[in-house]
């Protein structure tokens, strides 16, 4: 499909949660906008999120009676962001976040609601909140989108069920009690047979939640504005004039042609998770090369700017988001990363050991802290295991991985090497690689607390953010249990990253900086091609999509009230 132009307002580069946004507000903002996609989707890796965006001080935090302030949240990212290096994005970013969210509910089809009990990260940091500053959207059904709606990228299967069906975080707890309590049974039947009638109709459930919500939402915004999409395009180059940048050249199954753009180009592709070569550049060794991310993040935008002169910001607490994943093996043959966020680690006991059969850290911190220990270990995670350990009881009750609660058919993971399984803790201690006498160490000091719901070692269950991610069910801690019930089970985890923090500097209006940190006029940056505003720190639930939505706001609003370039005024073509 070729572009109805061969001229726009601003051209976006990726489909994600930061690219739409910036493309959604200019269109809103009365601009012509032309959004280019080297995939055959929409949504990046925004689709397969939890869809969490993190916007201190939003007003409908407020509304629903939560309390906030600037102040507080000032507070928070000064002892969680301790670097001064872009702080003034910080800034920009607290002030402007709520006016973004009341912009975006305003002006597009996005609608939010807040987390009423989700803690950030740190709980026990000054300015911290139990909860609020997380908004989720809003569920959508995807069949307003129509003959649209296949260009969606799918939710990752291992977070459906039967083939297709999204469940919300408040329907999990009711799929739980089915059959042990008639209103779960009531919900749970009509959820299904809602997604059986959807089925009739399209090639998988039509009611959305998480971050494929987010991105239909945000999709539903370009199609109501009428901003037109290529499709598997790659671009090629920028077209610039002098010091400006004013088009890109592009790459399609049509061949290749340039594509001017009066007021700006926006990169927003994604990052670099999938490019070996630049995370071998930015990467600690030890962290491999596994992501759980979108395949199309392959540093383009990054390698785009470079060329034109831009630069890279490298003083990050960390390269990237961090996440333990696990692989498994796909019935298509395909490999699949399942990224251990919130499902397991801090449930009642699950234990992770290392290459020496010993724990670790605390298991119920959050993800990007978990492979920080698993990084600074000392035993190389790319070549010595790392792998979580419990038993059948919580196996059953918790699951494991892509392994959900109550499932009766688990040999097939076994048989494929994906679970391990042994009659004993010295025998599951041969099967992984360990010292028999170091795991049945480490196991027999862990339970000697945990029978009394204790972690003596490393403080299991000591915040509210724990307690948050384990079983509020289970008493006196909801993050510790004994493991003791055979057989037992061993599944091996890899640190992996969920996005990368290195990125493109960029002023306060998500311009990308050149030279002498001077802006490259009509070049802006948001999403993960922009670098990391946090410094690679993880703050809390939806700190890389509350900046991607934040920023993508203040880039359509600032092309919109900016003049076009000069070569465009003078009647330049690319």
């Amino acid at each position: 499909m070729m572009p109805a132009s061969d001229a726009y307002d601003v051209i976006v580069i990726g489909a994600g949660a930061g690219g739409m946004t910036a493309a959604a507000v200019a269109a809103a903002e009365g601009l012509s906008v032309l959004l280019i996609e080297k995939t055959e989707f929409v949504g990046g890796t925004t689709a397969w999120s939890g869809g969490m965006i993190w916007i201190p001080d939003n007003a409908l935090m407020m509304r629903a009676g939560l309390p906030d302030s600037p102040s507080d949240a000032a507070k928070y990212l000064a002892s969680t962001v301790p670097e001064i290096e872009n702080a003034e994005l910080r800034e920009t970013f607290l002030s402007r976040g709520p006016e973004a969210i009341e912009y975006l509910e305003a002006n597009t089809e996005i609608r939010l609601q807040p987390v009423k009990v989700y803690p950030d990260y740190y709980p026990d940091k000054p300015g911290a909140t139990a909860g609020g500053r997380v908004l989720e959207p809003v569920s959508f059904d995807g069949a307003r989108l129509r003959e649209k709606f296949g260009r969606l990228r799918p939710p990752l299967p291992e977070f459906t069920l039967f083939g297709g069906m999204m469940v919300n975080r408040l329907d999990i707890p009711h799929l739980r009690r089915i059959g042990r309590s008639l209103r779960s049974t009531l919900r749970s039947l009509r959820l299904i047979s809602q997604y059986a009638m959807q089925r009739l109709h399209s090639p998988r459930g039509t009611t959305l939640h998480l971050g494929n919500a987010l991105a239909a939402r945000l999709y539903a915004s370009l199609l109501a504005r009428n901003v037109d999409i290529l499709f598997g395009t790659d671009v090629e180059q920028l077209s610039i004039d002098g010091d400006a940048v004013r088009g890109v050249r592009i790459k399609g199954a049509s061949g290749a042609r340039s594509i001017a753009a009066h007021r700006g180009v926006v990169l927003a592709t994604g990052g670099f998770s999938h490019d070996a070569e630049l995370r071998r550049r930015f990467f600690p060794d030890a962290a491999g090369f596994i992501s759980a991310t979108s395949p199309a993040g392959t540093g383009d935008g990054l390698r785009l700017a470079m060329a034109g002169g831009a630069d890279i910001g490298t003083s990050v607490a960390d390269p990237a988001y961090w996440v333990p994943a696990s692989l498994f093996r796909r019935a298509d043959g395909s490999w699949g990363v399942f990224p251990h966020t919130v499902t397991d680690r801090a449930k009642p006991g699950v234990i992770a050991v290392n290459a020496s059969g010993r724990r670790f850290v605390n298991e119920a911190l959050s993800y990007h802290e978990f492979v920080r220990a698993m990084l600074s270990d000392g035993n190389d995670p790319t070549g010595r295991p790392f792998h979580l350990i419990c038993d059948r009881q919580f196996l059953w009750t918790y699951g494991l991985g892509r392994i959900r609660p109550f499932s009766w058919r688990i040999r097939r993971y076994i048989g494929t090497g994906e679970l391990i399984e042994a009659s004993s803790i010295e025998a599951l201690a041969d099967l992984i690689g360990v010292e028999k006498s170091a795991l049945s160490g480490t196991v027999d000091k862990y339970n000697a607390g945990a029978r009394q719901g204790l972690d003596p070692e490393f403080g299991r269950g000591s915040t509210i953010y724990q307690r948050h991610l384990g079983d509020a069910g289970h008493l006196p801690n909801p993050c510790v249990a004994p493991i003791e019930q055979a057989p037992f089970y061993a599944l091996r985890i890899y640190p992996a990253d969920l996005g990368t923090a290195v990125g493109l500097k960029t002023d306060i209006h998500a311009r990308v900086l050149g030279k002498n940190d001077a802006p490259i006029a009509g070049l802006y940056a948001c999403g993960n091609d922009m670098g990391s505003i946090m410094n690679g720190n993880y703050p809390g639930p939806g700190i890389t999509l509350g900046p991607a939505l934040t920023f993508g706001y203040v880039v359509g609003r600032h092309l919109a009230q900016t003049d076009a370039t000069p070569s465009m005024r003078q009647g330049g073509q690319a």
